[in-house]
């Protein structure tokens, strides 16, 4: 938690995030995922000054327990000094201990955020879905909170201005604006109209013009010019290294370009590149127009190899 220090910006944890989102639909299953096409509602985790403090952040919790279908799951939340904002006990369950740091005690509209991230502790714990170390871990909770529909609370806990500011989670905030466009493309769902902080519909712009460039990139018939062209001077290395080599592999002239060649000893070069969605590898024979459909987002996708 960021609190009257700087803010990280940009997106310098975007593999980590991209590995999360593949992580969470191998583990859950397509099935699971679509479960949380509807986010949590911001009714039912609204926190007005005039409730009772412990009594509305049981009621927020259960609304997030029912919301990620934790149905046996109890959890006691409770409020003390602490250097971090939150944390909770994983135990082998029902019953799950959480204690949110003592400021939320006057800052209760950004007490669903945190229970948000720590509940979903609890969720990947009982799916055993993890990341080894602490940051990508951390990640990968910020992540899957936000892919199935409770994140924008996180995101919109993050406020800026000239003297303070003040960031829930380990992700930026275009990062949590990725994630959440990510989901929004799939589900058809926008969150922007939920945002009260004016830095987080920002951020939430920044995400979503990133989400929508992986939907850009070659061999997907939506590229830009810039990148077909790109990519078929790539190509055409690729099959020149492929026929001088006898069938070995040729890839693409820079280290950065997101898809790869490699040579198929049984029929045409075939071209790997990441699933738009969930961000699988996908390979398919290069031979013009092809259709492809992913095998764990069942995304359809319009190629041009």
């Amino acid at each position: 938690m960021a609190d009257g220090g700087p803010v990280e910006h940009g997106f310098p944890h975007l593999a980590t995030v991209r590995a999360a989102v593949t992580a969470l639909y191998r583990r859950l299953s397509y099935g699971t995922v679509h479960q949380f096409a509807v986010s949590v509602p911001p009714a039912d985790v609204a926190f007005c000054d005039v409730d009772d403090l412990h009594l509305g952040a049981q009621r927020v919790a259960r609304e997030l327990v029912r919301h990620y279908r934790l149905p046996d799951a109890r959890m006691v939340v409770a409020f003390r000094e602490m250097e971090h904002a939150a944390h909770v006990e994983l135990t082998a369950g029902p019953e799950y201990f959480i204690e949110l740091n003592d400021r939320f005690r006057t800052h209760r509209r950004d007490i669903g955020a945190a229970l948000a991230h720590e509940i979903m502790h609890v969720y990947l714990h009982r799916m055993d879905l993890s990341f080894p170390g602490t940051r990508d871990n951390e990640i990968l909770t910020d992540t899957a909170t936000t892919y199935l529909g409770a994140g924008w609370l996180l995101l919109d806990a993050f406020r800026e201005d000239g003297v303070s500011s003040q960031k829930l989670g380990y992700l930026t905030p275009e990062e949590f604006g990725y994630v959440l466009a990510k989901r929004s493309l799939v589900f058809g769902e926008d969150p922007s109209a939920w945002f009260t902080s004016a830095q987080a519909y920002t951020a939430y712009a920044r995400g979503l013009e990133r989400a929508r460039h992986d939907e850009r990139q070659p061999p997907l018939t939506a590229a830009g010019w810039a990148g077909r062209r790109r990519y078929a001077r790539d190509r055409r290395h690729a099959q020149h290294v492929a026929e001088g080599a006898g069938g070995s592999s040729g890839g693409a002239d820079a280290a950065d370009a997101p898809y790869a060649f490699a040579a198929d000893p049984a029929g045409p070069l075939r071209v790997t590149f990441p699933c738009p969605t969930c961000h699988q590898r996908i390979r398919v024979p290069v031979k013009g127009r092809v259709r492809a459909r992913c095998g764990l987002c069942r995304t359809v996708l319009e190629c041009d190899t």
